[in-house]
């Protein structure tokens, strides 16, 4: 299946919810046919001496343990810069209608 006709665009389109011009249509079915013959080329080479990869950049996890920090400001000194605040919270107004 290297080569794809009008037909096969068209019912891709349809399939898609895409409403294409004839120029589209010729030229997706060149891209598209090309796309088709480069895949059939990997199909055909031979990998099976190669191990799996999942990433090739080395790195490991990077995550740190979560410490919990004292700045030495208390949370009531820093909701007292705050415009508005209520029971503990920073009060904002309303975002959504």
């Amino acid at each position: 299946m290297s080569k794809l006709s009008r037909d096969d665009i068209l019912k891709l389109a349809q399939l898609s919810r895409l409403a294409l011009t004839d120029d589209e249509v010729d030229e997706f079915a060149g891209e598209m046919s090309e796309i088709l013959q480069y895949v059939e080329q990997l199909k055909n080479v031979d990998v099976k001496d190669l191990e799996p990869t999942s990433q090739v950049t080395g790195l490991t996890n990077v995550m740190r343990q979560d410490e919990v920090i004292d700045y030495g400001y208390k949370p009531e000194e820093l909701l007292q810069n705050l415009p508005d605040q209520q029971d503990g919270q920073i009060k904002v107004r309303k975002v959504l209608g």
